[in-house]
């Protein structure tokens, strides 16, 4: 298995500590620290999102799909798919060759295989949507309902990438009964109108910072699953908020949708 550099901080691994996991180097998680002091929502954030991939994951499954496709994984760890729906096969895709790897052996062990029974991981870049489908269709039924999971990556990819056209072409390719999972990063918040003018500062290095409406643009013509596009934390909650909850600031907006029978 290719080795992670552990003299330099990995986006993967500090995400994996932000959840709580223990697949990190010191270097990831002084960076976290550093990280947290700056923005301090850094950390309950991303839980939020992963407890919205859990919350969605589980409302995908009990619809009755049994396999799903997690586009920039990172590595599958703290609650990821595979725990959340242990009956479902699920392909992890993630374009970074050292996390592929990393990933594989945590799934697996020793000597980093890539099948773990349920769960596999691929390596493949979301932005060519023909790879990606071609390497999972080893692993799943691609004329099954799948759940295609796109959380927390596609605000790393600027327009200019056209990731709008590699997300149409997965829709395209999905069959009748399949759902697509999106969370995307916003400094616009779910309150903020789609207005004309200004500035889009606070994008994720690379990225985009898109509004509400053209995050709802990713979903196409699918069925958006109520309550809709809201702030990840508001979508199904496990419980209803109490007085006195610190709330998190409406920059993760998050939506399930359905691909109606023709």
């Amino acid at each position: 298995m290719r080795q992670f550099d552990q003299q330099r901080p990995n986006p993967a691994r500090m995400y994996d500590y932000m959840l709580g996991g223990k697949a990190n180097y010191a270097v990831d998680r002084l960076a976290i620290e550093q990280l947290a002091e700056l923005i301090p929502e850094a950390v309950p954030l991303a839980r939020a999102n992963r407890a919205f991939l859990q919350r969605a994951v589980r409302y995908v499954a009990a619809a009755g799909v049994r396999q799903f496709l997690d586009l920039g994984s990172g590595l599958p760890t703290q609650g990821s798919a595979h725990e959340v729906a242990p009956e479902a096969r699920v392909v992890y895709v993630d374009h970074d060759p050292v996390v592929a790897a990393h990933a594989g052996a945590l799934l697996n062990g020793a000597r980093g295989a890539r099948d773990s029974g349920g769960a596999v991981v691929v390596e493949a870049d979301l932005l060519d949507p023909d790879d990606v489908l071609a390497q999972a269709g080893r692993f799943l039924d691609l004329a099954e309902p799948v759940g295609v999971l796109l959380v927390s990556i596609l605000h790393f990819l600027p327009d200019s990438a056209q990731p709008q056209r590699a997300v149409a072409a997965l829709r395209e390719r999905m069959p009748p009964g399949s759902h697509l999972v999106i969370s995307h990063a916003t400094t616009r918040g779910w309150l903020e109108e789609d207005r004309a003018g200004g500035g889009r500062q606070g994008a994720p290095a690379g990225g985009g910072d898109r509004t509400p409406a053209e995050i709802r643009a990713f979903f196409g013509d699918f069925l958006l699953e109520l309550p809709g596009l809201v702030q990840a934390v508001d979508w199904r909650p496990d419980r209803p908020k109490l007085v006195g909850d610190w709330s998190l600031p409406s920059s993760l907006m998050a939506g399930v949708a359905r691909k109606a029978a023709i």
